[in-house]
């Protein structure tokens, strides 16, 4: 294999694969490229376990081939789900359109696979719109991350050139592209191969990316990739990043051994002046935003099994409570006043982030992967209008819990096919209204879960 490949290979498992259930920090894989020391390295992997093994992460998906519901529900849930008008169930599986994965917006389906770096989709039909070809190769677990007012926003490799020996130069580029015709509006190179969702994200009037070094973070017109503020953080501190009602939070940590306190600034969105709201004690990693708030979590002393899940508000409002996961967590979403979590032994729970109280904890309905297994679970799919989470196994399995109880309301089944050898990413579910669209490697399906018949 050669270096390009092992370097990209080792970039995709580490991009995908959680640390003990944990999402690996944005600039981990970075780290492990650069060679850099192993104290360097250790200390990133272990600010991960530390936080719980909680994996929060990407929306997930299914795959697809005919649908099946094979159970009545066991009881009613909120609500029934019910069908946008002109949709009807779907499958498609286009060619190297979208093993990288989707992204659902309105009634429109974006993702993005081997042959294109974006492939839009009719979300009600399934019929494929336009195509972005790739530059180059298009084999990593990044997809389109975001569109709005017309345009859509996603990556793709920086050139096609090689090294003098023969490798790939490497490189990454952020992306806009007209999402009515498919043209390329503009392209930015990005200072590393990060694309996580920490890479880039809307905040109000602009495009917030990490560029154009890995400590700086500007402020692009969404029309044109125009620069039109940046900030820059000091060396020897990490950042990570959040959006709240529009506006960018910094949660910035030394990047030292021994865990120190993170400071929470927010940043003007139209200006960039920056302004600390809260400090916060010990190395708090994101798990994710609701409600107005960053949800936070970290060990209550360095090295130790206690931790603290915590919410911050825009203005820096803090509560914080304890919180044990109940095993090995294999996938997790936060949605509402809830963190939902699914653990290695097929139980899944839910956790007011309000009372600090575990609401309920219940089987999950679905084969979950085991610890020592590459395959990734999808994130939980919540539907707080029905009142229902959905759960996805790599086994084709789909189930629905309610939200209030936990007790399973629904069951389905896709025909996922027999596992592919070697690398791959989690398989994603995700909400069109109340439909479910659902990826695994390059087969898409959507189906309609019958809650309430």
């Amino acid at each position: 294999m050669t270096t390009e490949r092992v370097e990209r290979k080792i970039r995709e498992t580490l991009d995908a694969v959680a640390l003990d259930g944990v999402r690996a920090p944005g600039d981990l894989v970075e780290k492990v490229l650069r060679r850099r020391s192993r104290r360097r390295f250790s200390q990133a992997a272990g600010a991960a376990v530390a936080v719980a093994a909680i994996s929060v992460g990407a929306v997930v998906g299914v795959g697809g081939g005919g649908a099946g519901e094979h159970d009545r529900p066991v009881r009613p849930a909120a609500s029934p789900a019910t069908a946008p008008e002109g949709w009807k169930p779907w499958q498609s599986g286009v060619p190297g359109g979208t093993e990288r994965g989707c992204l659902v917006d309105g009634s429109a389906l974006y993702c993005a696979g081997s042959k294109y770096d974006v492939a839009k989709f009719d979300a009600k039909t399934g019929e494929r719109l336009w195509t972005v070809g790739v530059n180059r190769e298009g084999d990593g677990f990044d997809h389109p991350f975001a569109a709005r007012d017309g345009v859509v926003y996603a990556y793709r490799n920086h050139t096609t050139e090689n090294l003098p020996d023969g490798d790939y130069y490497g490189g990454t580029d952020l992306m806009a592209v007209d999402a009515d015709s498919g043209d390329v509006l503009w392209t930015v190179e990005m200072p590393q191969d990060d694309r996580t969702d920490q890479a880039a994200m809307l905040i109000d009037g602009a495009v917030l990316a990490n560029t154009p070094t890995v400590r700086t973070m500007s402020a692009l017109d969404p029309r044109t990739g125009k620069e039109k503020w940046h900030h820059t953080w000091d060396k020897g501190i990490v950042c990570q990043r959040a959006v709240l009602s529009g506006a960018p939070y910094l949660l910035c940590t030394p990047d030292t051994e021994k865990p120190g306190d993170t400071d929470v600034f927010r940043l003007d969105p139209a200006t960039g002046s920056a302004r600390k709201v809260t400090t916060v004690p010990g190395r708090a990693e994101l798990v994710g935003t609701s409600q107005g708030r960053m949800v936070l979590m970290a060990a209550k002393e360095a090295g130790g099994k206690d931790l603290e899940l915590m919410t911050v508000s825009g203005s820096g409002q803090r509560t914080s409570h304890p919180y044990r996961p109940q095993g090995a967590v294999a996938a997790s979403e936060v949605a509402g006043d809830r963190l939902i979590s699914v653990s290695r032994q097929g139980k899944a729970s839910a956790y007011s982030l309000t009372t600090g109280k575990t609401l309920w904890t219940r089987p999950v309905g679905v084969k979950v992967p085991g610890e020592n297994t590459m395959r990734g679970m999808a994130s939980p799919a919540v539907s707080e209008g029905q009142g229902v989470v959905y759960f996805f196994s790599p086994t084709g399995d789909l189930s629905g819990l309610d939200l209030r109880t936990g007790e399973q309301v629904w069951r389905g089944h896709v025909d996922t096919g027999k596992p592919k050898p070697g690398f791959g990413g989690p398989p994603q579910l995700m909400l069109y209204e109340d439909v479910l669209v659902a990826r695994d490697g390059g087969r898409i399906f959507s189906l309609l879960p019958r809650i309430g018949d």
